[in-house]
């Protein structure tokens, strides 16, 4: 922090206003307006771009300007404070840290001869994103709004959404340069409070200089070990965060981001969505299994059908076995050369396709799909047999797009393990795999709960969908794994 801003504001106007203007190094954006009002010289402070030309004009210029005699500024600042109401924000500042942090935030400063603190108004104007469908979060049944860039219009889309008293929205300033807003939600009839006191401890760590994404955040709530698996999740819909601050989590919101942190993270919650609430419990449970199934698909099928191939063809019947020599011998490569050939070509296209601009980004799939896979059959470089049981394996990942990051290294580790030792190695590596799953925690909750440890309440929502007459009376919560 630079030594400047730890000053406290000057008296003298001209003297205050050079400092500023030092400090800020002559940005263009800081303008300053000097007038006089109520006999007394100011000055009013703001960012260009970042407020609203209309609210400043009409809230606090006109009424300010309107100000009668005055004898000190004392008298004036007073009456400000008790017989104006220029905006519904209204905070102080005493040195030039907290002054640059609310102009920089869109409020507007006024600064007067004498006056040792400076008044800021809220008349925050400047352009955002509007509130639209979330990206990778859809639905049929549920709202179709997602969080933005605004982190004080994330907070009004869960506070309209949970009206009690009992959600409490903080926050906090966090980035030595950016100053970001970091907001916490919780309940605080439901979170444990040792909970709060470890996350509050944990982000009081953070020292970085700046705060552009939750994963600047999210090394510094998670347990430092190593985890297969987040034990944090992310989402961009408000109404998934208020579900999970029923359950007494805690949620992130950062400023400049659309995604919200939720501490902890379950790993059966990978497999759940607000549609599987609206749909009878049946039908949801039917859905909920397919996603259970599609996990196990995209991480297991190439290495189990490499596993099976190499070492254990006996497992095979003959008209299925003769069927794959015959496509496997045409290929000039190992199957699990193959394998792995055609999942790291996986991996640069769908990374294609999202870094090109999305006018270029169709021709990725036509170039991918038409061009590439249909010659590397057609010359033999790959067989037919394996580029299906790839296809299948990427296409059940996309079921659970949030354990994307985690599948697709397993499934080149399970690939390799069941390549080289068969299926002893690929059962060696699960029970690795499962015991850093049961092992992740987050705040001494289990990233494996409700299933380890057992809680039968929590299994109407992961085993099943039971209705939700049962479910209101059955609810289950993180508080009872709290230690």
């Amino acid at each position: 922090m630079n030594d400047n801003e730890k000053l406290t504001i000057i008296p003298e106007l001209k003297q205050n206003i050079e400092k500023i203007k030092e400090i800020a190094g002559g940005s263009s954006d800081l303008l300053v307006n000097e007038f006089i009002t109520g006999d007394i010289s100011c000055a009013l402070l703001c960012c260009e771009g970042m407020l609203s030309t209309s609210v400043i004009t009409q809230l606090v210029l006109e009424p300010i300007t309107a100000i009668p005699h005055k004898n000190n500024v004392g008298e004036l600042f007073d009456h400000i404070q008790k017989h104006l109401l220029l905006s519904t924000d209204r905070p102080t500042a005493g040195d030039y840290e907290t002054l640059f942090r609310l102009i920089n935030s869109g409020f507007a400063v006024l600064v007067a001869e004498g006056a040792s603190s400076a008044l800021a108004f809220g008349v925050q104007g400047y352009a955002a994103r509007g509130i639209d469908e979330p990206s990778g979060e859809g639905n049929l049944m549920g709202a179709h709004e997602g969080f933005v860039e605004t982190v004080r219009t994330n907070m009004s889309l869960i506070r309209r959404r949970l009206k009690t008293p009992e959600l409490v929205q903080e926050l906090l300033i966090k980035g030595d340069k950016s100053k970001t807003d970091i907001c916490l939600c919780y309940m605080k009839d439901r979170v444990p409070q040792k909970l709060m006191n470890k996350i509050r401890s944990s982000l009081d760590k953070i020292r970085l200089e700046s705060i552009l994404s939750t994963g600047y955040i999210r090394p510094f709530v998670e347990d430092g070990r190593f985890e297969l698996f987040s034990s944090t999740g992310t989402t961009e819909r408000p109404d998934v965060v208020c579900s999970k601050l029923i359950e007494g989590r805690v949620a992130i919101l950062v400023d400049g981001v659309p995604f919200a942190v939720i501490i902890p993270r379950l790993f059966c919650e990978s497999f759940q969505t607000l549609d599987d609430y609206a749909f009878k419990p049946y039908y949801a449970t039917f859905i909920r299994w397919i996603k259970y199934a599609a996990f196990v698909v995209s991480v297991l099928l190439p290495a189990v059908y490499a596993a099976i191939v190499m070492h254990h063809s006996e497992l095979l019947n003959s008209t299925l076995f003769m069927l794959l020599v015959e496509s496997e011998k045409q290929a000039p490569l190992s199957i699990i050369t193959e394998s792995m050939g055609v999942l790291l070509m996986y991996e640069v296209i769908r990374e294609a396709g999202i870094r090109l601009p999305k006018p270029v980004g169709g021709a990725v799939s036509i170039v991918s799909g038409l061009i590439i896979g249909d010659a590397a059959v057609s010359s033999g470089l790959v067989s037919t047999p394996l580029l299906t049981i790839t296809a299948l394996a990427i296409i059940s990942g996309f079921v659970v797009p949030d354990l994307n990051p985690a599948v697709t290294i397993l499934r080149f580790s399970f690939l390799a393990a069941g390549g080289i030792f068969g299926l002893f190695g690929i059962s060696l590596l699960a029970c690795a795999v499962l015991a850093n799953i049961c092992a992740t925690e987050d705040y001494g909750f289990p990233y494996t709960a409700p299933l380890s440890p057992f809680r039968k309440r929590g299994m109407g929502d992961t085993a099943i969908r039971t209705g939700m007459k049962k479910m209101q009376s059955r609810g289950f919560t993180v508080e009872e794994y709290h230690e």
